[in-house]
């Protein structure tokens, strides 16, 4: 049996999202069960997922096996100490947190678990942490997206879409943004409600709240993708993955999970200043061929990182 433990207390998270990608990954063929590991846990979340709680009390708890932490942990918790001992103990760690990377692989001598096998979610974030551990990307179902044909009417659209925080949006953008605006190029930001109050309303500018839209749903009403945050540091970045998943050229700034999987100029671009973005979407606006020739190539790139193979080479990780 394979327990996968994550908080579920983000609806839009992205640990979520990729613990119940890997229960429907497992679950079929290991017999793989989902643990909330906190008492806040999200109804959207329980609702459409056989979640279970913790309760010790009840003897409702998972019954040995490997245990699978996903931006989860066991720390300052009564619970680990009353439930029976893993056979394995995975640390999923998502974060550039080595603190707490510290706290969850270290057991406690009284609690008796074994030694945590860490799973790091890109080479970027390895090299960031210097960790010893497997790398996995964040396994996505690229058969939600679909390579959009080319839109032959409405403006040329530049967008994006991540959590509504202000660490997600870098300062810079929003002179960039009013710039592509005053272009006559469309801006459309899922995630961007926060930003109405930094930019002036505009025909071309469309804000939309988290969730509005799926992923597969939003990402083909662009012509490229635009990424870059503020203070957050994506070690994987999903999002940048699903619009590459699109056949979208991708054009994100250079610190980032993502810059292991982009060639640039080849299937996505990557920059550091405002003004080499700037540059690159005029290059792309200029030829809709650029646009198609990246894009197709980037989808190839999705299809190869999480190919059949690909996905059952890391899942045998956790099966063995």
């Amino acid at each position: 049996m394979i327990h996968l433990f994550n908080g579920f207390q983000d609806s839009f998270g992205g640990s979520e999202r990729k613990t119940v990608e890997l229960y429907r990954l497992l679950g079929a063929e290991t017999g793989a069960r989902l643990w909330a590991a906190s008492s806040r846990a999200s109804q959207e979340w329980t609702r459409q997922f056989p979640i279970h709680r913790i309760s010790p009390l009840t003897r409702h708890v998972p019954d040995g096996g490997t245990y699978v932490f996903i931006g989860a942990h066991w720390r300052n918790k009564i619970w680990p100490y009353l439930i029976p001992r893993p056979r394995r103990l995975i640390y999923d760690f998502s974060t550039f947190h080595p603190k707490v990377m510290g706290l969850t692989t270290h057991m406690p001598a009284t609690l008796g678990w074994p030694e945590a096998e860490l799973v790091l979610v890109s080479d970027f974030q390895k090299r960031m942490l210097r960790a010893d551990g497997v790398v996995h990307p964040s396994p996505i179902d690229i058969g939600r997206f679909s390579a959009r044909p080319a839109r032959p009417d409405g403006p040329f659209t530049i967008g994006r879409m991540s959590r509504d925080t202000p660490d997600k949006h870098h300062d810079d953008d929003i002179a960039l943004y009013e710039a592509l605006l005053a272009e006559g190029v469309a801006v459309k930001i899922q995630g961007g409600v926060q930003l109405k109050d930094r930019l002036a309303p505009h025909p071309g500018l469309e804000l939309l709240p988290v969730g509005q839209l799926a992923a597969e749903d939003f990402l083909p009403t662009l012509d490229v993708f635009y990424y870059r945050t503020g203070s957050h540091v994506e070690t994987f970045g999903r999002v940048v993955f699903e619009a590459m998943a699109c056949g979208l050229p991708v054009v994100c700034h250079s610190n980032g999970g993502y810059v292991d999987h982009i060639s640039h100029g080849e299937n996505g671009f990557l920059f550091e200043t405002t003004q080499g973005a700037a540059r690159i979407l005029a290059d792309l606006k200029a030829d809709p061929g650029l646009r198609a020739t990246v894009g197709r190539k980037a989808r190839q790139t999705v299809e190869q990182l999480f190919s059949t193979q690909a996905l059952q080479k890391r899942l045998d990780f956790y099966r063995r």
